[in-house]
């Protein structure tokens, strides 16, 4: 009794698919897992890169192999079409696009996970059976964690397109209602565990409060805070793509999912150490909203100090006579297309006999590792990018820290300033530099609604303007020298 109800437990690939099909899993999963350490570095990231790949290329062709596989004709078209449109997006899509890119794909992902516990209810409810209650639950938690997903993804895409305002979207009640719904939720999937058949009705109705909880998940988050938001994504898709995997009982889309979730909630936590704040505080702070904005500008009590400014041929001279230089890249230069041009300046600089170093904080843009991406699309060499642990020690020798659209992850205020709502978060310490040259449109608060104190330190002089236009004339003042 106790072997067989063993064998009921066992996913069905387990129990009838052949052993090749299950080593070829086991290989693709060992793949998967090389590809997750790779990927761990810049400098092994596109080697990581392929190996994945590779690891799910033998999934999928293992799975086509599968007798239990039925309409290979629909299976080959959904690969063509997925095919293209994906090869367009890899050579349509900007660099500095690629947060939205990877919000919406998180999306999709949460999405066919989400198609696929809905296919499988509406199976068994046409054929009025009875649901077993292991895959019930597993249908209930796919369509939860799919739909918050795919919705929640969706609104994190449309606030960083611009679409949707990237401020935090609160109003009365919110969190009450929030957990109004989830409640409600919880309750309509009692139901269905303790019915006796499918209830359609009840069922379309949680799908529907997930597809609206996943919203109601990412309003109120600011644009500040969407490296984190997107991490924490991420690790729900492959939560969800789990989920899938014991709901059609597939091995291979079980560990994969696992993987995941797993590293998606490790790189979360690593983000929100970066900012030194909680996860929940980040959900459900409302950070950088316009309360935390008035509190944060009137406790710095830096708007009658002085600001210094240079233009570009001061700033080159500054540059070109140092013996280091630090370049610290944020959002502003991502946004501008800068890291072309960076890099372009980075060259004349060690012409020069410049020693160049770039300063990565892990929050600086609107994805992890945003400005990782942007530099290797410049070619930047990897063993020029540091990490904020192994820079700030070096500031202190640097002659110049050359700060490139960053803004909060540079002030100042979160390493003295009690008051400030981002006291306590590690920053890149470019203040200790001998002299700071910040790149910027104008004096606008970050994304945290803080005023930069750096802006007014005596060793800081501001170049106004576009980034990607002052480091060009930069550079054009640099070759001169």
């Amino acid at each position: 009794m106790a072997i067989n109800n063993y064998r009921y437990l066992l996913p069905m690939s387990a129990e009838f698919l052949p052993t090749g099909i299950q080593i070829t899993y086991l290989v693709a999963a060992s793949l998967f897992i090389l590809g997750l350490k790779k990927l761990g570095s810049p400098a092994t990231a596109r080697q990581g890169n392929v190996v994945a790949a590779v690891g799910m290329l033998l999934a999928i062709a293992a799975t086509l192999l599968d007798r239990q596989v039925l309409n290979y004709e629909m299976i080959l078209l959904g690969l063509a079409i997925g095919s293209v449109v994906g090869a367009i997006a890899a050579y349509k899509v900007q660099m500095t696009e690629m947060p939205q890119m990877v919000g919406l794909l998180n999306g999709l992902g949460g999405a066919a996970s989400a198609l696929v516990a809905f296919a499988e209810f509406w199976r068994l409810w046409q054929h009025g059976q009875v649901i077993p209650l292991d895959t019930n639950i597993s249908i209930l938690l796919d369509v939860l964690i799919g739909g918050v997903t795919f919705t929640g993804s969706i609104m994190a895409f449309a606030k960083l397109q611009g679409i949707v305002s990237g401020s935090p979207i609160t109003f009365p009640l919110q969190q009450p209602i929030n957990a109004f719904l989830l409640g409600s939720y919880i309750a309509g999937s009692a139901f269905l565990l303790t019915a006796s058949s499918p209830n359609l009705a009840v069922f379309l109705v949680i799908v529907a409060i997930s597809l609206i909880l996943g919203v109601m998940f990412v309003i109120p988050i600011g644009g500040g805070d969407m490296p984190v938001v997107i991490s924490l994504l991420n690790s729900f898709s492959g939560l969800a793509a789990a989920a899938a995997g014991f709901v059609v009982m597939n091995n291979m889309l079980i560990v994969a999912g696992a993987l995941v979730g797993a590293s998606g909630i490790i790189l979360t936590e690593i983000m929100c150490k970066a900012m030194n704040r909680s996860l929940l505080s980040v959900l459900f702070g409302a950070f950088g909203s316009s309360g935390n904005t008035d509190a944060a500008s009137s406790g710095t009590g830096t708007k009658n100090q002085t600001v210094r400014t240079i233009d570009p041929e001061e700033g080159a001279m500054m540059l070109g006579y140092a013996r280091s230089v630090v370049i610290v890249p944020g959002y502003g230069m991502a946004v501008a297309q800068a890291q072309h041009s960076v890099r372009e300046l980075a060259d004349q600089l060690e012409r020069l006999g410049v020693d160049v170093k770039y300063a990565i904080h892990p929050v600086a843009g609107r994805m992890p590792g945003h400005m990782n991406v942007l530099l290797a699309e410049a070619n930047v060499p990897y063993e020029q990018l540091y990490d904020m642990e192994d820079i700030n020690p070096q500031f202190e020798q640097t002659d110049v820290a050359l700060v490139i659209g960053a803004n909060d992850v540079v002030n100042p205020a979160a390493r003295s300033d009690v008051n400030s709502p981002i006291y306590g978060m590690p920053i890149l310490e470019v203040d200790k530099a001998k002299q700071t040259i910040v790149i910027k449109r104008g004096m606008s608060t970050g994304f945290a609604g803080v005023e930069n104190d750096l802006f007014y330190k005596e060793k800081t002089t501001m170049l106004f303007g576009n980034a990607k236009e002052m480091v060009a004339k930069l550079v054009a003042q640099i070759k001169q020298l």
